[in-house]
């Protein structure tokens, strides 16, 4: 409990948000381990010893491999809000990958449509639509370079399954420990350098506050290089 404690980036009546580890899932999954929703709810019981359940909502998902900011609800009115923001682009999301390269230039803007494959668990990005595809867009920049490694900035426009993963794959590019999508080695911890950065949005019930919040990178010599 008290390392969550420690990876609780914003907290009110309304909202939790938590930086999440490599490895861990966000929410209930076919291999039946313990998720992140639990710690956070084990975590509200007790701070305000909460008798019964704790109402969480989960306005979206980290992939397993994946770390940084996820954002949880502590009350309806917020998961709504919440929601439609998220699915209207009402959030503004920075990611950080270290890959084996960039798409080319030091910044750009990359444009793909993606189809998800619900067996494999994965999306491929497409130059065109294609039947069942939703389009697909992000921005990057280089922010930073050693021997062997790049690191991107990346803003997030849309929303789609793996969609940075697929993006940069599309393009030559792959995500240091990323075996799925086409890096050589997987990392000593399981997961992938991509970190969820940064979340910017307004307020969902105090709309005139707005919430910024970066999250800290993983503990690794790879990180802590960059």
């Amino acid at each position: 409990m008290q390392d969550l404690q420690e990876r609780i980036l914003y907290e009110d009546n309304h909202l939790i948000i938590v930086n999440k580890l490599c490895g861990e899932i966000v929410q209930a999954d076919k291999t039946g381990d313990r998720t992140l929703a639990q710690d956070v709810k084990d975590y509200l019981k007790q701070k305000y010893s909460k008798p019964g359940n704790v109402y969480l909502g989960i306005p979206h998902r980290l992939d397993r491999p994946t770390s940084g900011i996820v954002v949880f609800c502590r009350t309806e009115k917020a998961l709504s809000r919440m929601n439609a923001m998220f699915r209207d682009g009402g959030v503004d999301k920075i990611y950080w990958a270290v890959c084996d390269g960039d798409p080319g230039q030091p910044e750009g803007r990359l444009e793909h449509w993606i189809k998800r494959n619900e067996q494999k668990n994965m999306s491929r990005a497409f130059e065109r639509e294609v039947a069942g595809s939703q389009k697909s867009l992000l921005e990057y920049s280089l922010i930073g370079k050693s021997d062997r490694y790049e690191l991107l900035e990346i803003h997030l426009l849309t929303g789609r399954h793996h969609q940075i993963r697929a993006q940069l794959a599309a393009c030559g590019v792959h995500i240091k420990g990323d075996l799925k999508y086409g890096f050589p080695r997987s990392n000593p911890d399981g997961g992938i350098c991509l970190h969820s950065r940064h979340a910017e949005f307004a307020h969902p019930v105090r709309k005139e506050e707005k919430v910024s919040i970066t999250a800290p990178v993983p503990d690794n010599d790879v990180w802590r290089f960059f």
